[in-house]
């Protein structure tokens, strides 16, 4: 048997709950990765999962040995990077949950960083809000504003920078405001992160107005604002990567330049272990270089 490509199925099955699901991350058959998993319970005389027709759990013997099959997992890719000639051995399949705004952003730069590494794969979730990243096995998460679970690495890689936006036409029906007092009194769309107060934040560089909303239209994805500010449904608050275009073509006009909204830090967030996958590192760099490049969202840029 090899052990360490039992290890392997071993946690995919873990995190994903699911033979069929791990077979599909590996590039394996489902009987394929069920032999390994057998496997590896007879020689470790020991059952790992409790299986039925419907469900798959881990024993407790199965949750102890999920630290240390990942410990030896790390160490056998370390191992791999100090023996190859260029230092770097990248394979695998990466899960990375991104807002989808910063998810559109790198999504044109992703084939060619893959071209170089044909053993590695990534898989890109779009979603605003926090997940259970162990649990849905997910390597990377980015997440915007502040990181209050502890039990996570949080490393911080650039800001927001967003604009207050809305289109030609809703601005000669309804106005144009200049302070931020006067936003409540229109119509708003907003991006709704989940169960969070409805309010913007905007700094003139010295202060912070926050204002509170009650939202005519609300979205659960940046996307969708965008499109309802262009169809004239009122002032909404866009990341300056969905804005910038409209502004400069005239579909959409910024909306109080001296007062813009907040800047936000820009955090990836990944799960608390003590040596990270070289295919999980390969991608984190990737997303720090990517995110440093744009001038508006790199560390640099925080600082102006």
């Amino acid at each position: 048997m090899d052990v360490v490509s039992a290890l392997r199925s071993f946690l995919r099955v873990a995190e994903t709950g699911s033979f069929s699901a791990a077979a599909l991350d590996l590039g394996l058959t489902q009987p394929a990765v069920s032999r390994q998993v057998s496997s590896l319970e007879e020689h470790y005389s020991t059952r790992l999962f409790h299986r039925t027709t419907n469900a798959l759990r881990l024993t407790v013997e199965g949750e102890q040995m999920i630290p240390m099959a990942q410990k030896v997992i790390d160490a056998v890719e370390a191992l791999g990077e100090t023996a190859s000639p260029d230092g770097i051995v990248t394979s695998g399949r990466v899960k990375m949950s991104l807002p989808a705004a910063l998810g559109l952003y790198i999504s044109d730069q992703l084939p060619a960083f893959l071209a170089g590494r044909p053993g590695l794969s990534v898989d890109i979730v779009f979603r605003e809000h926090s997940s259970d990243l162990v649990g849905e096995g997910i390597d990377l998460e980015v997440r915007i504003g502040d990181v209050s679970d502890s039990s996570l690495i949080c490393r911080r890689i650039g800001w927001t920078t967003a604009f207050l936006v809305a289109a030609p036409g809703y601005l000669q029906r309804r106005g144009i405001p200049g302070h931020p007092f006067e936003i409540p009194s229109h119509d708003c769309i907003c991006y709704n992160r989940g169960g969070e107060e409805r309010s913007w934040s905007f700094s003139n560089g010295a202060d912070i107005e926050r204002v509170k909303l009650t939202p005519r239209l609300m979205f659960n994805n940046t996307v969708a604002v965008r499109r309802a500010a262009l169809a004239g449904g009122g002032l909404a608050v866009l990341s300056h990567i969905l804005a910038a275009d409209d502004i400069a073509t005239g579909c959409l006009v910024e909306v109080m330049p001296a007062f813009r909204p907040e800047r936000l830090p820009i955090s990836v967030v990944y799960a608390s272990r003590r040596n990270l996958p070289l295919r999980v590192r390969a991608v984190l760099e990737f997303l720090v270089d990517t995110v440093s490049r744009d001038e508006l969202m790199g560390e640099v840029a925080a600082t102006a």
